[in-house]
């Protein structure tokens, strides 16, 4: 409410307030990116991860998502359901992803999206020793082992209904 009353005396100041702050920017220039053409096939752990919607045909209020993890070396995917798309919610369900896997973790491929490209996970993987790269903005093939499992086996599998709630 404060914001609304002081909305006109804004307007009437000479210079509007300046905002300093780009969410992403230092973060994304900390994370190096990677296309689909520099990946080394060879040894397991390197994986790119992302995040599929479960909103059917609107994405108004609260929805599951599912939490892919494709390795590039073998295509071994793990898939988590998750409740939000929190950075908490997610990073908890990458941990758990890594406890599945039967080989190390070696490296992370995400999206730009701040549910992935935050400080926890950053640190997360520089304590780890993991790498930990991003996909160019808007390039889909940037990612195209996991939007190619998203497919065959998360819409294969749950399609694209809207889920709400844990029991189906």
């Amino acid at each position: 409410m404060a914001g609304r009353l002081r909305q006109a005396e804004r307007k009437r100041a000479k210079t509007p307030g300046l905002g300093t702050t780009k969410p992403g920017t230092l973060l994304k220039s900390a994370i190096p990116i990677r296309t689909f053409a520099e990946w080394d096939k060879v040894q397991p752990g390197f994986t790119e991860i992302d995040l599929v919607v479960h909103c059917g045909t609107t994405t108004c209020g609260e929805y599951l998502h599912s939490l892919t993890v494709t390795d590039v070396a073998t295509g071994w995917t793990e898939c988590v359901a998750l409740r939000n798309r929190g950075q908490q919610t997610v990073f908890q369900a990458l941990v758990l992803t890594r406890g599945r896997l039967p080989f190390p973790l070696r490296g992370i491929d995400s999206d730009n999206g701040s549910k992935f490209i935050n400080a926890h996970l950053l640190r997360y993987c520089q304590n780890e020793a993991l790498t930990f790269t991003r996909s160019r903005l808007y390039k889909k093939n940037d990612q195209a082992y996991v939007e190619q499992k998203n497919w065959s086996i998360v819409r294969q599998l749950v399609g694209y209904e809207r889920y709400e709630s844990v029991s189906l």
